[in-house]
């Protein structure tokens, strides 16, 4: 999800997301991870496309002697069909939420030693047991987001509340959505009133009437960054991860975000470490690290999506946590929702957007 979230298949936020307040504080001082006790070795981190600043993977390495070596993946799907193959051994990788509970349910996955990651104590309660891995066992959350809608305000004069405020006739040619079958559907679905993860042949052949018509009007499908062709001024409004958004705003006043009145996915990006890892020690000590706070808002600066860290939301300026795209208010976190697992179901949404787009 593109980042820019870079995913062709793509999840955060309550009242908690707002108390951290509006001043820019100072964290506590923390204990840089001894070069005595150190993991040896190297570490191979597999994650999204520019998701992990280099200052901070060069920091991690200045600290503990740990050389990272990184490979990027651009769908939840790539990194899946990696590890099932079997073939590279990475020691730590980047899934979504619902790869996260694939990845589990396959028997994929390390259980994590707390003990190794105290600053686990950071996070915001409302990323803590969340439904695809409940205790924590196998997973910490790196970033969050939503999908929601960007319009120009200059352009669009007429109120865009929800997805069907953005699929209509004078909107045609004027729209961008993510190359993403499982959030296309999922907006369909949302639209509907229909659960987003109970997938079958009625709720797929409702989705399917409506995206007869609402793919019809789309300029631009952008699995890479949705927010170019808004910035560029090729489309006036469209679908697009909320970091993107978030972007969009700081970029230019012309620019409203909506989270869509229907709801809309929630997605969390997670750290894990593979059964096949050769140095989980090195990859529990580089999830500690993440959660230091002034490590963590080094990756939202660069990165504006939702950050699951109270305690490094407590170092962002008060224009960042006022980032509506960013952080969502108590009553718009109600409406989001994670994905889950749904197996082969999955190709059937690919086919269903791939036959409507080919029409």
């Amino acid at each position: 999800m593109n980042i820019i979230r870079p995913s062709a298949f793509a999840a955060l936020l309550a009242c908690a997301l707002l108390a951290t307040g509006c001043d820019k504080k100072t964290a506590g001082p923390e204990t840089p991870i001894s070069r005595e006790t150190k993991s040896p070795g190297e570490l191979r981190l597999f994650c999204w496309s520019e998701y992990v600043p280099q200052t901070v993977i060069d920091k991690f390495t200045e600290e503990t002697g740990i050389n990272v070596y990184v490979e990027n993946y651009a769908s939840n799907e790539e990194m899946l069909a990696k590890l099932q193959a079997g073939g590279a051994l990475y020691d730590l990788v980047q899934p979504s939420e619902y790869a996260t509970e694939m990845l589990i349910k396959e028997g994929m996955l390390l259980p994590l030693n707390k003990a190794n990651i105290p600053n686990f104590k950071n996070l915001a309660p409302e990323f803590v047991g969340m439904g695809y891995d409940p205790q924590n066992t196998h997973s910490v959350p790196f970033m969050g987001g939503s999908v929601g809608i960007v319009y120009n305000k200059e352009r669009i004069k007429t109120p865009v509340n929800g997805f069907g405020d953005v699929f209509v006739p004078e909107h045609a040619g004027r729209i961008v959505v993510p190359d993403d079958a499982r959030e296309i559907v999922t907006m369909a679905l949302d639209h509907l009133g229909l659960p987003i993860n109970e997938i079958n042949a009625d709720s797929l052949a409702a989705a399917r009437t409506v995206l007869t018509d609402w793919l019809k009007l789309v300029k631009v499908y952008d699995s890479d960054s949705p927010k170019t062709a808004l910035l560029n001024g090729d489309v006036d409004l469209g679908i697009v991860w909320s970091g993107e958004g978030a972007l969009i705003l700081n970029e230019s006043d012309k620019f409203a975000w909506v989270l869509p009145r229907e709801g809309a996915h929630l997605f969390v990006d997670n750290l894990a470490i593979p059964k096949t890892a050769r140095n989980k020690a090195g990859a529990e000590a580089f999830i500690n690290f993440i959660l230091r706070p002034e490590v963590s808002i080094l990756i939202s600066e660069e990165f504006p999506y939702t950050n699951p860290n109270t305690e490094a939301r407590k170092l962002l300026s008060p224009e960042q946590l006022a980032n509506p795209a960013s952080f969502p208010t108590k009553e718009e976190w109600a409406r989001l929702e994670i994905f889950h697992d749904i197996g082969g179901a999955a190709s059937d949404i690919d086919g269903v957007v791939t036959d409507l787009r080919a029409q």
